[in-house]
């Protein structure tokens, strides 16, 4: 499959040292970083934060998956994620969100990330290491499932 989680997280999209002091620079945030990767114009950053505002993207485990409405899909040039690693962690209405998983999508290439991003969640071991990741090169194998996480990972 083309839109596999490896091709569309690219290590300059993951930054791993961010600081937000609210929710919403959390998310204006991540589409920055989403437009300074080519993958989305700016007014998509617009979009993530209106659908934040309709309905939570906080998914547990400290994560959160801001994206943009459905009707933002004609400012995604092409699909991609952003993952940005708050260490102090974020208010999320309540939340303590450490890791953002940005989606950019156009069409359904994203339905296969948060699977991906689900199966990682759901292993306790595997969410500890996304949220204390400090290497681009483990967030990518974590969600690209491309192998196992080793002794030195975790």
């Amino acid at each position: 499959m083309a839109d596999q989680p490896a091709v569309l997280l690219t290590s300059e999209a993951i930054r791993l040292h961010e600081r937000a002091g609210s929710r919403d620079e959390a998310i204006r945030r991540c589409g920055e970083v989403l437009v300074e990767v080519g993958a989305v114009g700016e007014q998509y950053v617009d979009a993530m934060l209106a659908r934040e505002r309709s309905v939570s993207t906080y998914i547990g485990e400290g994560v959160a998956i801001p994206h943009g409405t459905l009707n933002s899909k004609e400012n995604v040039r092409r699909d991609a994620l952003a993952v940005l690693r708050f260490p102090d962690g974020v208010d999320w209405d309540g939340n303590d969100v450490r890791v953002c998983v940005a989606i950019a999508a156009a069409g359904d290439g994203h339905v296969d990330i948060l699977a991906s991003l689900a199966e990682v969640l759901m292993d306790p071991d595997q969410a500890q290491a996304l949220r204390d990741a400090t290497d681009a090169g483990l967030v990518q194998r974590l969600l690209a499932k491309e192998t196992p996480l080793t002794k030195e990972d975790q």
